[in-house]
């Protein structure tokens, strides 16, 4: 008993010593930058076009770490598709966490319209910008206040923006429609749903800059159609950059960016890199497409 009770001392005392040290941890993060820098705000209707200029962007996750983006330039035309491929590790999720600073150059830098983004608040970026993620969030409370959490539309918008998205139907058929449940991770969802949802809230803000990375690599061909059908009909006019996992998902860009180890490795229309049979794109189309035949014929019943 007395041996339990020593042990039960060292475990209570190991316990409180990692929690002494996990606040110490908390207390050292970096606070992020200001939300708003009235010295310099964006007009309103900023961006208008949406082009997207990367000079010499390089990022590191801390000061210690080696450079994961290594120095990358290109622009990203005002109203047009472009899609960033690679293999794992390229540098594809960073260079969108860039995008919304969730970390920031360690030298380098991204335009949008002209304004530098580092230069101004973190609302006043990301409140224009938009992302569907490859896996749908929903937070519990109301269908409303998932489409809507800082209540900046009336309900005729988010009523058009589900109906536009294809959940609308199914939102009049619950009791309390716009203000009924949602369960904590939107559980009392499906997966489409969930990814419908976050379909409604970008039609709901209509950036100019959207992002997608792989959205629709979780749901079904209908769902997967319906999204794409929807992003071309309402965002043919805004700067759409895909990150794709699924090489094909972006045959039908504008442009691709290839990275590779942090650096860029092509940049061209998907025509002109497929025309070179050469070309990494080419050969990551070629393996993609080798890999679907040979599962596909392992799931073909004999």
């Amino acid at each position: 008993m007395l041996q339990a009770s020593a042990v039960w001392s060292f475990c209570n005392m190991e316990n409180k010593i990692i929690s002494v040290e996990r606040i110490l941890q908390y207390t050292s993060i970096p606070s992020e930058p200001p939300l708003i820098i009235e010295s310099n705000r964006p007009d309103s209707s900023w961006p208008s076009y949406g082009q997207v200029e990367i000079c010499d962007l390089q990022v590191r996750y801390a000061p210690q770490m080696p450079l994961v983006l290594r120095g990358i330039t290109c622009t990203f035309p005002g109203g047009r598709k472009t899609g960033i491929v690679g293999r794992t590790g390229s540098g594809k999720s960073t260079l969108i966490q860039t995008l919304f600073r969730i970390v920031d150059p360690a030298a380098g830098q991204i335009e949008i319209d002209g304004i530098n983004i580092s230069s101004i608040g973190l609302h006043d970026l990301r409140s224009k910008l938009s992302i569907i993620p490859q896996d749908p969030t929903m937070f519990e409370g109301t269908v409303r206040s998932n489409l809507d959490p800082l209540e900046e539309y009336t309900d005729e918008q988010i009523w058009e923006a589900l109906d536009n998205c294809q959940l609308g139907d199914e939102v009049r058929k619950k009791e309390g429609k716009l203000d009924s449940t949602v369960s904590e991770n939107g559980e009392n969802w499906s997966m489409g749903q969930r990814q419908l949802v976050c379909l409604g809230r970008v039609l709901l803000k209509k950036s100019k800059v959207l992002v997608l990375d792989e959205a629709t690599a979780s749901v079904d061909t209908a769902t997967d159609n319906l999204i794409q059908k929807t992003l071309r009909k309402h965002f043919s006019d805004s700067t759409v950059i895909t990150i794709a996992h699924r090489i094909t998902s972006v045959l039908d860009s504008d442009m691709v960016l290839l990275l590779s180890h942090g650096l860029i490795e092509e940049h061209d229309s998907p025509a002109r890199l497929l025309e070179n049979k050469s070309s990494s794109f080419a050969q990551l189309v070629a393996e993609y497409t080798d890999r679907s035949n040979s599962i596909t014929k392992r799931l073909r019943p004999i």
